[in-house]
């Protein structure tokens, strides 16, 4: 760093970055808790409070797992418990759990996201997946069973009976009145097809914090507001789910299969494209790199719901283009100024 001081003012010289942002990890992190929260509301009123239990699990492992590791790294372990990753990691891996799940899946899925994905490419700012996603998808591995069952959904619904259903348990701490029900884009003969109202409030059955669109658009309208994200990301990737949808056609023939507006609003599109698609550690810099990003994630949606045996393509997509984000940084980095292109 130089000083120049002749002509009366400082002339300072130093290293990038020269331009700074009054946004901080922390306030960021905690804007996108935040903003999480209308979505676990409504998990609540739909699967009942075992869903706190789930996310509380979710949220103590990955701080445990949090501070162990900064004790070992001989890191201030406050510090990063404060930057608030960790409990954003918890929570978006908590909503992408049945709510049903049993206590040692949100265990193991938290202690691997932090522990593997995060911390073993060197911690936040360094990890190439999505920590909550990379976890679902080992979970998806380990327990089949426990993550692709229990649909639960209360047997009778209704503002009315809220109380009852979210209190109301047996022996082993379940909801007693619930029921086991296809989730939205189940691809068997004759599942349920759902209407857009019980689509738009939560009121079907699916993972912890993805049934409920309007709380997950309440969400990401926050995040836009506060300009934690940026608005073409979300736009892109579900335009292309809905434009992608309506021209493709599916494998299995499903009454929803080219429905652009059930692919919106069924499983958990609205929760990647705003809350997952948005990292800004696993998705390219550059505008024109989000963009890439956002449609190639968005068409990967539709092949995997049209033409595997997973219902559901989110959390592969955004996993396959984190792989991809290096190559898109590379392609659309860019040229620097003054600087001459490669013929």
């Amino acid at each position: 760093m130089a000083n120049n001081t002749q002509s009366g003012t400082p002339l300072i010289v130093s290293a990038s970055p020269h331009m700074r942002d009054s946004d901080s990890i922390p306030h960021i992190m905690w804007t996108v808790v935040l903003s999480l929260l209308p979505a676990g509301f409504a998990a609540i009123f739909v699967f009942g409070y075992y869903v706190l239990f789930v996310i509380g699990l979710c949220c103590l492992t990955a701080l445990v797992t949090e501070i162990v590791i900064s004790l070992m790294k001989k890191q201030p372990a406050f510090a990063m418990i404060k930057d608030g990753s960790a409990i954003v990691t918890a929570i978006l891996l908590a909503y992408t759990l049945p709510p049903g799940a049993p206590w040692y899946v949100p265990v193991v899925g938290s202690f691997f996201a932090i522990a593997v994905v995060k911390h073993s490419f060197g911690g936040l700012g360094n990890n190439i997946w999505n920590p909550a996603l990379a976890a679902r998808a080992f979970l998806q591995v380990a327990y089949p069973v426990s993550v692709n069952s229990d649909w639960r959904f209360f047997s009778d619904p209704g503002a009315m009976n809220v109380l009852k259903n979210i209190t109301s348990t047996g022996e082993s701490g379940l909801l007693l009145d619930a029921v086991t029900r296809a989730t939205p884009l189940a691809k068997e003969s004759g599942a349920e097809l759902y209407n857009f109202y019980q689509l738009l409030i939560g009121s079907v059955p699916g993972c912890i914090g993805e049934t409920s669109a309007i709380a997950l658009l309440a969400g990401g309208l926050y995040l836009l507001y506060k300009k934690c994200i940026k608005w073409y990301v979300p736009v892109a990737y579900l335009l292309t789910v809905f434009v992608v949808s309506i021209f493709l056609p599916p494998r299995t023939i499903t009454p929803w299969a080219n429905n652009p507006f059930y692919h919106l609003f069924a499983g958990g599109l609205f929760l990647g494209a705003f809350f997952m698609a948005t990292d800004m550690v696993t998705t390219p810099l550059t505008k024109k790199g989000m963009l890439i990003f956002s449609v190639g994630a968005g068409l990967l949606t539709i092949l995997i719901r049209f033409y595997s045996g997973y219902p559901e393509g989110v959390c592969y997509s955004i996993l396959i283009m984190n792989t991809a984000t290096p190559l898109i940084d590379r392609f659309t980095k860019p040229r620097l100024y003054g600087s001459k292109v490669k013929k």
